[in-house]
């Protein structure tokens, strides 16, 4: 099991010697993400965090789309510093957070929280536990939170490192104190290097009161 500093600095390699098409999660443009956000009717001045976004296109999504309030966090500075550069003067309307989230404390309640392929590195119990803590207290009562995860049937390890795989009701279990699931769906994605790995998205909702 690797450790996180050992971790930030892997993932930091990796960014610094591969080009974005490389890398088997990339997508031109997050369908499936962006469909679930258009089900949350969010207002544009909502506030909307990228857990793991890194130089996902996510966030050019957001901002064609008009919102205003976006966050992204990413262990990795340069992942970052790449999206920063892709995104030019636009990358100035971002706030931009480098840090595992599982250090992450904020004052910021959000009624979006989208995570597609970060979750799936936690693979401690501690570390998955403290994940839902924070989400659960960074995300506003009946705010959305979207889960992009390998499903059962997907890859064991990604880009080096191990990952843990859930099945709906597995994903749904370790959630449901905090959240009620709306709905799940597997999709398969199809990587830059034309093969298929096969992820699970799940969206729920903050119940209320729960703290």
């Amino acid at each position: 099991m690797m450790e996180a500093a050992n971790q930030k600095a892997h993932c930091e390699n990796i960014y610094a010697s591969r080009d974005e098409k490389t890398f088997s999660w990339f997508q031109e443009y997050p369908k499936t993400s962006v469909e679930f956000l258009s089900l949350s009717n969010l207002s544009k001045t909502a506030n909307i965090i990228d857990i793991g976004g890194g130089d996902s296109h996510f966030v050019d999504a957001l901002l064609e789309l008009g919102y205003q309030n976006i966050y992204v966090l990413d262990i990795s500075e340069r992942s970052i510093d790449r999206a920063k550069s892709r995104l030019g003067i636009n990358a100035d309307r971002i706030t931009w957070i480098v840090s595992d989230i599982i250090d992450y404390t904020t004052s910021v309640k959000f009624d979006f929280w989208h995570d597609r392929a970060a979750f799936h590195f936690l693979t401690t119990s501690e570390k998955i536990d403290s994940y839902i803590q924070i989400a659960n207290t960074s995300i506003k009562p009946d705010g959305y939170f979207i889960l992009g995860t390998f499903s059962e049937n997907g890859p064991a390890t990604c880009s080096g490192l191990e990952i843990k795989k859930y099945s709906e009701i597995a994903i749904s279990a370790k959630f449901e104190k905090y959240f009620s699931k709306i709905k799940c769906i597997e999709e398969l994605h199809a990587t830059p290097f034309n093969t298929q790995q096969n992820f699970l998205f799940c969206s729920f909702k903050r119940k209320k009161g729960e703290k």
